[in-house]
């Protein structure tokens, strides 16, 4: 399935959990969404259930304080093109790119203290 509709729309959102596992069973018990797990670090839920994509990773505690943000991240059909568009609007790339099961994406920073993703097939 294309993904192309989609470009440059909001299409995930990543929390950061210290346990993904217990993060699981709060959200479905309580909300009934339901998860794929990608290993013992990551899963996934869709928006069948939670009204957008999303997921939950291993993170240490000072990654999960009450004021740290969700990852929020954007899809893109032209990955380069879009990390290109960023740095010359004055952003930063704050992680690389990097390679996932289902694809590849890179973290930014837009200059005024919000850093987001951008993943592609």
């Amino acid at each position: 399935m294309s993904q192309a509709e989609n470009h440059h729309r909001i299409n995930y959102i990543e929390f950061a959990a210290t346990d993904v596992a217990r993060a699981k069973q709060f959200y479905a018990t309580v909300f009934g969404w339901s998860f794929q797990d990608w290993g013992p670090d990551y899963i996934g839920f869709d928006a069948a259930n939670a009204g957008v994509h999303g997921g939950f990773r291993t993170a240490k505690q000072e990654e999960t304080r009450g004021d740290a943000a969700p990852l929020v991240v954007l899809y893109s059909k032209d990955l380069k093109a879009t990390e290109a568009a960023i740095v010359a609007a004055g952003g930063t790339v704050e992680v690389p790119t990097f390679e996932y099961p289902g694809g590849r994406r890179f973290h930014f920073s837009d200059g005024v203290g919000n850093v987001l993703a951008v993943w592609s097939e």
